[in-house]
């Protein structure tokens, strides 16, 4: 078996299209394995925001029934406001 130029260069052709097709493979592959771990994190921040919110709605409903009126009351009519806004909004 003789080995001359022409079949080296397709060789080469084919090996070259091997490896970047093999590259587009794992480049989308950590393309969605960031998205993936991307979206748990965020899940995880709204979680956390949604306790650090009650918590504060809580804290604000102790300071107004220990007679703290004016801007507790402003804050938690907001607070109140705000939460029921994104309760109803649709996730995307």
């Amino acid at each position: 078996m003789f080995i001359d130029a022409d079949a080296i260069i397709k060789t080469a052709a084919v090996l070259g299209a091997l490896g970047v097709l093999t590259g587009a493979i794992v480049a989308v592959y950590k393309i969605l394995e960031s998205n993936r771990r991307q979206s748990a994190e965020i899940n995880a921040m709204k979680e956390e925001q949604t306790i650090i919110c009650y918590a504060l709605q809580g804290a604000l409903q102790g300071l107004i029934e220990q007679g703290c009126d004016g801007p507790c009351r402003d804050a938690l009519k907001m607070l109140q406001k705000h939460l029921n806004k994104t309760a109803h909004k649709p996730d995307l």
